[in-house]
C-alpha cells in the first residue's frame, strides 16, 4: 500500500543583516489536513484517477482548462470528479481566470490544457499567476516517452520545447515536475501540500505523459498534514519596533500582501495617529473614506500623497506586504522618510530591494501576526484628536447631455451603482482602464477592487473576470478597454455556464494608453488606432445581453440594468478618447529609463 506520513515542516529563526537591520518573524502552525473517509480504494485505479482524488484532496474545487486528446484521460476523470470543470475559449484565459478565481475563495485552482500549443498557450496567464502570489496547480500532456523525438503531433518533450522553466522549478513555477512513473505520486503529493500550506502564493506544473496517465496504480493515498511554521520573531524584535515607531510621527503604507489584516491596520492606525497610503493594488484594505487615509501611491495616485510626505514628513514609514516596485513607488525619493523603513514582508528579499539606499529594519512575518505582536507592546489610549492630514480631493461631474462619455462621469456613477451599491468584485484591464479605476474608484473594504501592476498583462481581466464571478458567487465587473476585450474575452465561457460576469467597456477606437503615453514620449503619429466595434452585438452573437452607450444621460440606466441581469452582460461605452488619464508618473518614470524622442 501507498502510505503518505504525516510530516511537519518546520523553519527556524533566522536573521539577516540589511543596512544595519535584521529580520524576524512568529507565526502560528498552519495545517493542511487532506484526509477523506473515501482516500481507500479496494481495486487498482489510474494514474489519471489517483491524480484527481489527490487534487481534490488538497481543496481544489474548480479546474479551468482546454481540452485536448493527449490529456483525455486526466480531463475525462476531472469532468467526471467532485471538482467543477469549466472548458474555456484558450488557455491563457484559463489560467487568469484562476489567479482571480482563488483570490475570490481562497482555495487553490487547477488548470489543464493538452501538450504543445496548449502549454504555451497558458504560460502568460501561469506567470501572471506567480507574480500575483495566487495558488495555482497547472496540469499538462506531455509526449509519451516511446514517442517522443518521432515528431508526434504537438510533440512535447526535450527534443522539441525547452524544458528550463516549464518543466523545471523556478523562476516560473515553485514546483515543476514531468511524472514518469506512479512510483513518484507520494513526493508529489507532498511537495504539492507543502506549497500549498505555505501562507505565501504557490503556483505548480505537473506534466504526465499520455501513457502514464492510463497507468493503474496498486496503491491508494491515504492522509497527509502538513504544518508549516516560518521564522519566529523574537520579543526583542516586536519590542524594537514599537520603540522605533513611538519616536516620532510615521506613515502606514499598505500592499496587498497586508489583504488579511485590515482589522489590525485600522486599530494601529486610530491608536497612533498615523498617515495611511495604499499602493494600487491594496485599495480598500484600509478605507479610502477613512479621515486618515492620505492616498494611493503610484500609478495613477494621489498627489495628497507626495503632499503629505512634504508639509507632514513622517519620520519612518512602516510598511506592510508590498515590494514598493514601480507602479506602487516608481523608487521616487520623496516617498523615503528621515529615518527610513520598518519593512515587513513575508519574503525575506523583498524588504530593500526598492531603495537599497534607506535605512531599512527588515521584519520577515506574515502582516497579520506582526501586527498583532506589535499592538501589544504599544500604548491601548485613543488619540482623542486625529492630526490634519492631506486627502485625496473629489471632483463630482455632472453628466452631459451632448457630448461623448467622459471617463470621470462613469467612475462617478460607478462608484454610486457597482461600488456603493453592491458587493460585487470591481477589476480594472491594463491600460487606462485602470488608471482611471485606481484614481477615481474608493473602497472601503478589502477584497472589492482587484487589478494587476506587477506582470500587467492585456487581457488578464477581460477573462478572469469569469473565475472571480464564479467562484466570489455573485457580480464580478470586469473595467476593460477595447483593445484588451478584443484581444481575448471568455464571454462564451461565461454563456456556457450562465456566469454573471459584467464587462464594462471603454471603447475609443485605440490603444489609448499607448496614445497618449506615446505622445507624451515625444513620438508622433504611431499606429494605435483601432476600428470601432460593437461590442453589443458581439455579446449578443454569444448569448450573452448587453447595452451600447453613447451619452452620459444614459450611464446610469445602462449599470444599473447590467447589475440587476442575471445573464453574462456588456456594456459598450464610447468613450470620449481625448480626456488625458491619469499617467503621467508612468510616463515620466519611462522617459527617466530613456524612452524618449
Amino acid at each position: 500500500m501507498l502510505v503518505l506520513p504525516e510530516t511537519t515542516f518546520a523553519s527556524f529563526p533566522s536573521s539577516f543583516p540589511l543596512n544595519k537591520s535584521s529580520i524576524a518573524d512568529i507565526q502560528p502552525s498552519t495545517a493542511l489536513d487532506t484526509s477523506s473517509s473515501n482516500s481507500q480504494q479496494s481495486a487498482p485505479i489510474s494514474v489519471a484517477s489517483t491524480i484527481v482524488k489527490m487534487l481534490e484532496d488538497l481543496g481544489v474545487e474548480y479546474a479551468f482548462g482546454v481540452s485536448g486528446g493527449a490529456i483525455a484521460p486526466i480531463w475525462y476523470t476531472l469532468q467526471h470528479s467532485a471538482i467543477k470543470l469549466r472548458h474555456f475559449r484558450h488557455e491563457a484565459g484559463a489560467a487568469f481566470a484562476a489567479t482571480e478565481a482563488y483570490f475570490a475563495s481562497d482555495r487553490p485552482v487547477v488548470v489543464f490544457t493538452t501538450t504543445g500549443p496548449g502549454i504555451t498557450n497558458a504560460l502568460t496567464g501561469l506567470l501572471a499567476a506567480r507574480w500575483e502570489d495566487a495558488k495555482v496547480i497547472f496540469i499538462s500532456a506531455s509526449t509519451s516517452a516511446p514517442k517522443r523525438g518521432r515528431w508526434a503531433l504537438q510533440e512535447t518533450s526535450n527534443y522539441t520545447m525547452p524544458s528550463a522553466g516549464i518543466f523545471t522549478s523556478e523562476p516560473m513555477f515553485h514546483y515543476a515536475t514531468t511524472l514518469e512513473s506512479s512510483e513518484e505520486l507520494p513526493e508529489v503529493y507532498r511537495r504539492l501540500a507543502k506549497g500549498l500550506a505555505k501562507p505565501n502564493g504557490f503556483v505548480a506544473h505537473l506534466s504526465i505523459p499520455t501513457n502514464i496517465q492510463t497507468n493503474l496504480v496498486e496503491t491508494s493515498l491515504t492522509s497527509v498534514n502538513l504544518c508549516f511554521t516560518p521564522p519566529t520573531a523574537s520579543e526583542e524584535a516586536i519590542s524594537e519596533c514599537a520603540k522605533l515607531l513611538s519616536e516620532g510621527p510615521f506613515a502606514i503604507w499598505v500592499g496587498f500582501g497586508a489583504r488579511l489584516a485590515a482589522k489590525e491596520i485600522r486599530q494601529l492606525a486610530e491608536r497612533t495617529g498615523a498617515g495611511v497610503m495604499c499602493s494600487p493594488r491594496a485599495k480598500g484594505i484600509f478605507p479610502e473614506d477613512h479621515p486618515q487615509f492620505v492616498g494611493v501611491t503610484g500609478f495613477a495616485g494621489h498627489e495628497s500623497v507626495l503632499k503629505y510626505m512634504q508639509e507632514s514628513r513622517p519620520l519612518r514609514t512602516l510598511v506592510l506586504g508590498t515590494r514598493l516596485g514601480e507602479f506602487t513607488s516608481f523608487w521616487n525619493p520623496a516617498m523615503i522618510p528621515s529615518r527610513g523603513f520598518l519593512h515587513v514582508d513575508i519574503d525575506p528579499e523583498v524588504p530593500g530591494t526598492a531603495y537599497p539606499s534607506a535605512e531599512t529594519l527588515a521584519i520577515q512575518s506574515e502582516v497579520r501576526i506582526f501586527l498583532k505582536a506589535l499592538l501589544k507592546r504599544l500604548p491601548k489610549r485613543h488619540r482623542s484628536k486625529i492630526q490634519f492630514l492631506t486627502r485625496p480631493e473629489r471632483s463630482a461631474i455632472n453628466p452631459n447631455q451632448d457630448s461623448l462619455v467622459r471617463p470621470e462621469v462613469l467612475m462617478n456613477l460607478m462608484q454610486r451603482v457597482i461600488v456603493e451599491g453592491s458587493d460585487a468584485i470591481v477589476m480594472a484591464e491594463g491600460g487606462n482602464s485602470f488608471a482611471w479605476a485606481i484614481n477615481l474608484l474608493r473602497f472601503t473594504k478589502p477584497g472589492r477592487f482587484r487589478v494587476s501592476t506587477g506582470f500587467g498583462a492585456m487581457g488578464h481581466f477581460v477573462t478572469s473576470v469569469v473565475g472571480a464571478a464564479l467562484t466570489h458567487q455573485g457580480k464580478a465587473v470586469a473595467i476593460v478597454g477595447d483593445g484588451a476585450m478584443l484581444m481575448n474575452n471568455e464571454v462564451s465561457t461565461a454563456v456556457s455556464y450562465q456566469i454573471p460576469a459584467v464587462w464594462i467597456v471603454l471603447n475609443d477606437g485605440r490603444y489609448n494608453m499607448c496614445h497618449q503615453g506615446s505622445q507624451m514620449q515625444g513620438y508622433k503619429d504611431m499606429d494605435v488606432d483601432i476600428p470601432q466595434a460593437d461590442f453589443v452585438m458581439l455579446a449578443r452573437s454569444m448569448g450573452a445581453d448587453g447595452i451600447r452607450v453613447e451619452k452620459e444621460s444614459d450611464i446610469q440606466a445602462a449599470l444599473e440594468l447590467a447589475m440587476v441581469s442575471t445573464r453574462p452582460f456588456v456594456v459598450d461605452i464610447v468613450i470620449d478618447p481625448s480626456r488625458l488619464a491619469p499617467i503621467g508618473t508612468r510616463i515620466s518614470s519611462l522617459i527617466s529609463q530613456g524612452a524618449k524622442n
